[in-house]
């Protein structure tokens, strides 16, 4: 009996064993993976990811495998990444390997102001609104990636990309892109800020290498993409296709290894502009983590099915297979894109987004209406007095003409696009008559890469009849409106080439004399990404600069132009009267061959013309205001700092106008005596502050040593040298209205 006793129990426990291993196995088999708990740590989760992949999907995941995706791991359900131009709008389908349309209906975005036009408004806010519109754009279409925005520095006006990026100041870019940054990604997207670096012109733009020296690219050229990276934690850059230092800067050692990863701690991916790889070796260990569109130029030409052939694809696979080479840098790639990955298509809390919404529309249109820059307003030809007014002409070809369409890969398929004639008319009404009468006749073309505007733009009557035409309308108007610039065409502003020159093509300059000879009360609303000369700027009373705005064009235009929008615009670049003015055009260092030198060094923009003490046509910060602002003397609370200080600087600013209106203060700070050349003042802080008439507020900047600071190339390190200062306070770099002097000890 005892023996059976036992027996039973020794079953009994086999059982309870049996049963409690199965339960533990069952309960194993149910656990979640790290990599798919969103409460673990995110480098947990990549880390464990890493550690299931084999070697191809990890080749996989570094290379795309369309025209804008690149694979995800399905094996273990990390979805596909999606990347899409651009950084005005969310660019239509195309074909998986081709640059075809796809011919989706319902892929017509909201076409957001260009860059230019954000920087212009001097304002964080809308760079905030900007970047959550977009990124909420971005997200509705399932796209992971918003390849944008741009930050290189405006160095020359002939630049055809300057309309894609947020001027020559260092500073303003920096503080204009964070706030972008950060509203792309709150949705769940990541923001790939471009074209990392030095990527300055389109002319030649795979094959030059830009000399230039350290202290210059720190003080000028990389600000904006470190406050990309360390202030709004940008998820992604994108590199660029010129060279310098002799390598590409894709695969750039110094750029992307040696700065962005080591020195600012970057944690994002790197990735190619398309067709911006040229080698296998250097691909690997000089820092770049995501390879697209090789064996193509980027634009056009494509070779089916070729991705397995990428530089970071089969060859980089074979070199491991053959022990050339060893996986350290591969899997530091893959953890970078995986990171992306969790922050974005697999993060389950992320917004679902919003598409070409009203929303979208007002945001677009608000965006639009700050960014405007009243340039002159001699005898307050405007706003538009419609008690005096009853006859409006407008003339030009840039009044109806389409400008979503073209430019490069920001070109869009936009819901809709409002022409500033169709805006004047909703907005004025029976207030008073407009007519239109074309000028001049330009690019009549409207298709860009399979999207067509549908317009018909054909006039084949001699230019003298045009001419003669705008004459006879503007003779028998109230008011002339004249609607001139550039476009979306080769050599103006677009992608892949340059502008040929400062002046307005299609003999604009000539009819816009001849406007002025016809009607005193002439407008000039010049639409443009890029500063044009203008020889007849004291024949022209009142000039706009309109920008490029997107598909709410026309009703900002008419929202500044009749009043209802105060304009508080500031220029976020220089406009020379002629190229000569312009540092790089004065070295001759544009556009150079494969070997350009960046002779002007630090002094880009104001720092150049103040150096050497140009007159601008219209300088930086420069824009007006339908009121009037007055500055009282600023003040400091302290005289002397250390280096470990902060100082405040407060000014009182009083609206002593009739409207309310807003002023953007800016803040210059002057090295009185340095050890180097330094720019006369160099912006360093500036504010937006909305006042109505009558009303005053105090604007205050604080700043440490670093607004004091130059790049000292031979320490690599940033210098404060002790001394005297002075901080400036301006409502551009020209119209300085009180200063007040400091010292460093």
């Amino acid at each position: 009996m005892k023996r059976m006793y036992a027996r039973v129990c020794t079953i009994c426990s086999i059982l309870v064993v049996t049963l409690t291993l199965s339960f533990k196995q069952a309960e194993a088999q149910n656990e979640l993976p790290v990599y798919l708990d969103d409460a673990k740590p995110i480098e947990a989760r990549v880390e464990d990811a890493l550690s299931k992949m084999t070697l191809k999907e990890k080749i996989a995941i570094i290379h795309a495998q369309s025209k804008f995706s690149s694979p995800g791991v399905p094996r273990l359900g990390i979805p596909e990444n999606w990347t899409t131009d651009g950084p005005h709008g969310i660019r239509p389908e195309v074909l998986w390997d081709e640059w075809s349309q796809a011919g989706w209906t319902n892929d017509s975005c909201t076409a957001f102001p260009a860059l230019t036009c954000l920087a212009a408004t001097w304002s964080k806010d809308m760079a905030a609104l900007y970047g959550t519109s977009i990124g909420a754009e971005a997200r509705y279409r399932n796209k992971n990636i918003l390849l944008g925005p741009g930050v290189n520095i405006y160095r020359t006006p002939l630049n055809g990309r300057n309309f894609e990026y947020m001027g020559e100041d260092p500073f303003l870019a920096a503080k204009m892109v964070v706030p972008y940054v950060k509203g792309v990604q709150q949705n769940g997207v990541a923001a790939c800020v471009k074209h990392y670096a030095l990527n300055n012109q389109e002319t030649n733009r795979h094959g030059y290498n830009v000399n230039v020296d350290d202290r210059t690219l720190y003080e000028i050229y990389l600000p904006a993409f470190k406050a990309a990276v360390q202030e709004g934690d940008a998820w992604a850059i994108m590199g660029s296709y010129n060279l310098y230092k002799g390598q590409h800067c894709c695969t750039n050692q110094y750029l992307l290894n040696d700065i962005l990863k080591k020195e600012w701690g970057f944690k994002g991916v790197v990735v190619s502009d398309w067709g911006g790889v040229h080698d296998t070796r250097q691909a690997i260990t000089n820092g770049l983590d995501l390879e697209f569109g090789s064996w193509t130029n980027g634009l056009s030409q494509g070779k089916s099915s070729a991705y397995d052939n990428y530089y970071m694809a089969d060859p980089y696979l074979k070199l491991i297979q053959s022990g050339q080479v060893g996986t350290k840098e591969l899997d530091d790639k893959v953890r970078r894109v995986l990171r992306l990955s969790f922050l974005t298509t697999m993060n389950k809390n992320r917004p679902h987004g919003s598409f070409a919404t009203e929303e979208h529309a007002l945001a677009a249109r608000r965006i639009a209406s700050e960014g405007i820059v009243l340039l002159k307003n001699k005898g307050n030809l405007l706003p538009i007095n419609f008690s005096k007014v009853k006859k409006i002409a407008v003339i030009g070809e840039n009044a109806i003409k389409m400008m979503t369409v073209g430019g490069g890969s920001s070109s869009l398929k936009a819901r809709y696009e409002i022409s500033p004639l169709e805006g004047l008319k909703n907005r004025i009404g029976s207030h008073a008559e407009v007519t239109y009468a074309r000028g001049y006749v330009g690019d009549t073309t409207g298709n860009y890469n399979g999207v067509a505007t549908g317009q018909n733009l054909a006039d084949k009557r001699p230019a003298s009849e045009i001419l003669a035409e705008a004459i006879a309308a503007a003779k028998n108007a109230d008011l002339v409106l004249f609607f001139g610039g550039l476009n979306k065409s080769d050599h103006q502003d677009s992608e892949g080439n340059d502008r040929k020159q400062l002046e307005l093509p299609y003999n604009q300059d000539g009819v816009i004399s001849e406007l002025a000879k016809a009607n005193k009360n002439l407008v000039v609303i010049n639409i443009s990404g890029n500063a044009v000369a203008m020889p007849w700027v004291d024949k022209v009373p009142a000039i706009l600069q309109g920008w490029f705005l997107g598909s709410e064009t026309g009703n900002a235009i008419a929202s500044v132009l009749t009043g209802d929008v105060n304009p508080s615009g500031k220029l976020p670049f220089t406009f020379p009267v002629k190229l000569t003015d312009n540092g790089a055009h004065n070295a001759g260092e544009f556009p150079g061959n494969k070997e350009i030198t960046y002779k002007e060094g630090i002094f880009v923009g104001y720092r150049w013309a103040e150096a050497k003490k140009i007159k601008p046509l219209f300088a930086f910060g420069h824009g007006l205001s339908y009121t009037t602002f007055q500055y009282g003397k600023v003040k400091a609370d302290k005289s002397v700092i250390s280096p470990s200080d902060k100082i405040t600087f407060t000014v009182d600013v009083k609206n002593t106008g009739s409207r309310a209106g807003e002023e953007i203060v800016q803040l210059y700070i002057n090295d009185v005596k340095a050890s180097v050349a330094r720019p006369v003042k160099e912006l360093k802080g500036f504010e937006k502050v909305s006042l109505k008439p009558g009303e005053q507020k105090t604007v205050s900047f604080t700043i440490d040593k670093s607004a004091l600071s130059f790049f000292d190339a031979a320490k690599h390190e940033w210098v404060a040298e002790p001394g005297d200062f002075e901080a400036i306070i301006g409502a551009s770099s020209s119209d300085i209205r009180t200063k007040t002097a400091f010292r460093l000890n």
